[in-house]
């Protein structure tokens, strides 16, 4: 069984940066373990979603609170679930609601 792995893209006009980390700690026992960035225009290349990529290995589950943290278009997120999903990594989506 691999490591679980959390990431969450933060939206500046978001407020419950501290929710979406309390929801993660459900599923991803290491907080060390879950990565962030604040989302602009003008920041394209994420660094911890960066940093995430680099350490997540095949076996390990990737937990996001949306399927939007991923990317800012389809295309992009296609793209990234494509990618993890041939290193064998699983990615589950997890509801705030």
């Amino acid at each position: 069984m691999g490591n679980r792995f959390g990431y969450i893209r933060i939206f500046k006009k978001e407020k419950n940066f501290d929710t979406q980390i309390e929801n993660l700690k459900l599923y991803v026992i290491d907080e060390k373990n879950i990565y962030s960035d604040k989302a602009s225009v003008r920041h394209i290349e994420r660094e911890g979603f960066q940093n995430l990529l680099r350490v997540i290995r095949k076996g390990d589950t990737l937990y996001l609170n949306s399927v939007d943290h991923l990317g800012r278009t389809k295309q992009q997120i296609g793209d990234y679930l494509k990618q993890l999903d041939e290193r064998g990594v699983r990615v589950k989506i997890i509801s705030l609601s």
